[in-house]
């Protein structure tokens, strides 16, 4: 065979790879949310076999660059069937966004958040029947924190990193766990990632193993202000075994939809922010955020492209439900929310 054939085969092959990956992913819309702005920062998950999503942040009137207000909620909203409608079948405690949801087996629990005052240490279980949501408290956490990652694994929440206050220039290291067998307990500090202190990074559990996945750091700009440092880091948390350093991931993913999936036994991180066009001018025509589907695989310790979005969505949950990975809502762009909800069937070649 000579190498022209070879390099002809191999090149066709690759392109057989590509075009499977791209015909097992498959993506539908869902009825969008009963909000024209949609929201981002919302809590989501599966209740009394509904979709459930709640509270959720928007700028209604203007866009932050034009002086908008961002407004916080508390409506929760119900989707029992892929095809709707939407309901409102109840309300949080009070308004809130970024916090950590996590469905279980007994309802979805809503982990910390915050809103324009300040961020809450409040953990609690929505559970929805007949209509109607109810809602249960769980032990609080041990610091009030939002915009931190979590995932459930074996019956146990971990939550790690995040904010204390809304305005902090620095990123929590915490790493936290809650046994829901044991709640009695309330939560228990493990040792924390060994990677810097991170906001909105990717938290997924597969097979007695934590992963925690890029998000950002924070600093102190000239002003003051907060700033993000972009994180292409990657870990993974073994109990009684510790963290271990795993593959960088090959682009920067903050906000991407978490908890995320696991597909075929792979990581599956869903577009994200990798800062590419955090200071893009004019701000009305920001071009959105990487559509790009990354697959991580435990056993190789290998990152793979394996298709693209057809939406750009960040600052939201993922939920499975009914056997597909939903997203509902989200940031579509800075200052822009999206009311769309997506639900996906992802392949992996």
């Amino acid at each position: 065979m000579t190498a022209a054939l070879m390099r002809s085969l191999l090149s066709a092959t690759l392109i057989m790879v590509t075009l499977t990956a791209a015909a097992e992913e498959d993506w539908t819309a869902l009825p969008t949310l009963p909000d024209a702005e949609g929201f981002a920062g919302s809590f989501a998950g599966v209740s009394g076999g509904a979709l459930l999503v709640a509270g959720g942040t928007n700028f209604p009137d203007k866009r932050p660059w034009e002086g908008g207000t961002k407004i916080w909620y508390d409506t929760i909203y119900a989707l029992e069937e892929p095809e709707g409608p939407w309901m409102k079948v109840g309300q949080l405690p009070t308004p809130n966004g970024y916090g950590v949801s996590i469905t279980t087996e007994d309802g979805l629990v809503c982990i910390g958040g915050g809103d324009a005052g300040g961020n809450f240490r409040d953990v609690f279980r929505l559970r929805y029947a007949d209509g109607k949501v109810t809602t249960q408290a769980l032990p609080m956490l041990p610091k009030a924190c939002a915009f931190m990652a979590g995932a459930e694994m074996g019956g146990v929440m971990y939550v790690a990193g995040g904010i204390e206050t809304p305005t902090a220039t620095k990123a929590l290291g915490t790493f936290w766990a809650l046994d829901l067998k044991k709640v009695d307990l309330g939560w228990q500090e493990l040792p924390p990632c060994p990677g810097p202190a991170r906001i909105l990074a990717t938290m997924a559990a597969h097979e007695g193993v934590v992963y925690l996945i890029s998000g950002a750091g924070l600093k102190a700009d000239a002003e003051g202000k907060p700033a993000r440092e972009w994180l292409s880091d990657a870990w993974s948390f073994q109990p009684n075994q510790g963290w271990k350093k795993i593959a960088t991931i090959p682009r920067v993913a903050v906000a991407a939809p978490s908890p995320a999936s696991v597909v075929d036994g792979q990581i599956i991180v869903l577009g994200g922010d990798d800062g590419v066009n955090v200071n893009f001018e004019p701000k009305e025509k920001h071009p959105g955020f990487p559509r790009e589907i990354l697959a991580y695989d435990p056993g190789s310790d290998t990152w793979s492209g394996i298709g693209d979005l057809p939406f750009s969505l960040v600052t939201t949950p993922a939920v499975e439900w009914k056997g597909r990975t939903v997203i509902p809502g989200g940031e579509a762009r800075p200052g822009k929310r999206s009311p769309a909800v997506w639900s996906g069937k992802i392949g992996v070649p």
